[in-house]
Parts: structure tokens; C-alpha cells; sequence
């Protein structure tokens, strides 16, 4: 998984879907291009400290890299937007509130119609 470092991806990213827990929010945005998923961190300064944001800025990226590739809609670009209990959870509660506010945002499939 790649990381969006642009400003205009960050950005574009915010005018998509989002999903919020206690730790984090999710925002994702689907892509028209074939290119890979990409992830986005943000932990603005009212979290704290410089030690205290990079803490959980750490954490995100560990959740991120713990995940299945499958969980994750393909051409997608998401953003974590980390908040000041994300320093204090546990993460394997943060882990499966991951889990959830992706299935939140996963588009709902549709049943085949069977023909008579």
C-alpha cells in the first residue's frame, strides 16, 4: 500500500465518504485510475504534543499495515484522521473499530435479480 503525501489528495479525499470511531475517523475516496490503495495520516496539533501526535500518527500506520488487503476497496485512497484517544486505547478495540468503519464504508453489493 502506498502513502498520499499531496495536498490536493488529502483534500479530495475529505469530499468522500467517512466513518468515525472514539480513536480515528476513515474518510475514503474511490479512484477512476487502476493505480494501487493509498493511505493518508493526519493528526492535527490540538492532539498534543509533537511526541504525543507522532505516537498516534505510529499507531494508525501499525493498524494500516495489520490489515488485509481484501478488507479494502481496490482503486481507493483512504485518510486516517487521528484523535487524542487513539493514544489510550487498546489497540485491539482500535483494531476491530478499523474493521467496522471500513465495512461502514464498503459500497453495498447488490443481489442478482434471477429471470423467471
Amino acid at each position: 500500500m502506498e502513502r498520499l503525501r499531496q495536498r490536493a489528495d488529502f483534500l479530495a479525499v475529505a469530499n468522500g465518504a467517512r466513518a468515525g470511531t472514539a480513536a480515528f475517523v476513515v474518510q475514503c475516496r474511490r479512484r477512476d485510475d487502476d493505480g494501487p490503495i493509498r493511505f493518508g495520516f493526519t493528526v492535527t496539533k490540538k492532539n498534543g504534543t509533537a511526541t504525543e501526535r507522532n505516537r498516534i500518527r505510529r499507531r494508525l500506520r501499525e493498524l494500516v499495515r495489520r490489515l488485509p488487503a481484501v478488507s479494502l476497496q481496490q482503486h481507493s485512497d483512504y485518510v486516517l484522521i487521528g484523535r487524542p484517544a487513539a493514544l489510550t486505547s487498546d489497540f485491539a478495540d482500535m483494531f476491530g473499530e478499523l474493521r467496522q468503519a471500513l465495512h461502514r464504508l464498503d459500497p453495498p453489493r447488490r443481489k442478482a435479480v434471477r429471470g423467471n
